[in-house]
């Protein structure tokens, strides 16, 4: 039995298949181009293991796509291969529409070829679960409920829209095609191996670096959070068990405003590496301009994910944020090797001499 995981070396990828080898000796294809954010360090532990086959590509090369899918035919797909920075996407959206809107479409049609050619038993039991997000759902307000998996779509961003894009084909692809789809709606993730330009992580490693700490406005943007192996344990069960052609929402049940999280941080810092002159990281913190369009609150609402299917996060925030801060600390080399010339141009073009 095999399943083929694209994006399998970027954050959410890469843990999924580490926790996904962990529970089971079923074969991982891992296909990722390998973008600034894709990392095969994250993916070590798996050198050697059989189980684990990775293929440098693009999900938009069809043909590849195709070849993978004949040699190795998996019974699942499940795709986590997006750009995800809203602020990259505000600085160059034809990326994310090119990888996440065509690159889906792509693969969308090579998996449809494949899957109408498999034999009947294989066929009924083939699944394609396509991994969103919540930004799709656009921004709450203060005491709105939060979104469950009938709230309209209103995209706010270009990321957004075109992960909103992406789940339309999915959609359709069902619709049409009778492709057997599962897509899941996550909040904000965080863990380890997250590349360190996202707010959790880049509070981190400036933190320790000695660099400011940067919030956008007045830091009281309100998000969902979610503990990456929480997630990955969510789409598990969906892959097990989701109803076909069905959404699933994935939250964390956290909501916290942007300036409580680095504050946290923060604290964590303080208590596990306190600063050699005895002072604050909260010191650090510096408030930026907001970004265009920012979405002021996001919210999940993950009660179908429990009543159906029996999941709910194991980490609450607490737990969650302890073992974030300790990973970095411990794997201080990862974070070295991730912060290239380029990443640093990014962050001093976008923040600013505050960085």
């Amino acid at each position: 039995m095999t399943i083929l995981v694209t994006g399998g070396a970027g954050f959410i990828g890469s843990n999924f298949t580490l926790d996904w080898l962990a529970q089971s000796d079923e074969t991982v294809i891992n296909l990722d181009k390998l973008s600034y954010a894709g990392n095969l360090h994250n993916l070590t532990s798996l050198h050697g293991d059989a189980r684990h086959v990775f293929i440098h590509g693009d999900i938009g090369d069809a043909a590849l796509v195709g070849q993978l899918l004949g040699a190795h035919q998996p019974r699942a797909v499940v795709n986590f291969a997006a750009e995800s920075h809203v602020d990259r996407s505000i600085h160059g959206p034809s990326e994310f529409v090119q990888n996440n809107i065509v690159g889906t479409f792509a693969l969308l049609d090579a998996v449809r070829a494949y899957w109408t050619t498999r034999p009947a038993a294989p066929k009924a039991a083939f699944r394609f679960l396509h991994v969103s997000t919540d930004e799709v759902f656009g921004s709450l307000g203060k005491d709105a409920p939060a979104f469950t998996e009938t709230h309209p779509f209103e995209p706010n961003s270009p990321y957004s829209a075109s992960k909103a894009a992406s789940d339309h084909l999915v959609r359709a692809w069902h619709h049409t095609y009778g492709l057997p789809v599962l897509t899941t709606h996550c909040s904000n993730n965080y863990g380890p191996f997250h590349f360190p330009e996202k707010l959790i992580p880049l509070v981190i490693v400036n933190a320790l670096a000695g660099k400011t700490l940067p919030v956008y406005g007045d830091g009281q943007q309100i998000r969902d959070w979610l503990y990456v192996k929480d997630h990955c344990s969510a789409i598990r069960r969906v892959l097990e068990a989701g109803s076909v052609g069905s959404t699933y929402n994935i939250g964390g049940w956290n909501e916290k405003a942007n300036l409580d999280i680095v504050r946290t941080i923060c604290r964590l810092l303080d208590s596990l590496r306190p600063r050699a002159d005895g002072k604050s990281y909260q010191e650090q913190i510096a408030f930026v301009t907001d970004r265009p369009g920012h979405d002021r609150r996001y919210a999940i609402d993950a009660s179908k994910m429990e009543r159906e299917l029996g999941w709910k996060p194991a980490e609450s925030f607490d737990s969650g944020i302890n073992k974030t801060v300790q990973w970095y600390l411990d794997n201080q080399a990862w974070v070295a090797n991730v912060q290239s010339g380029a990443y640093r141009d990014w962050i001093k073009t976008h923040y600013g001499a505050t960085t």
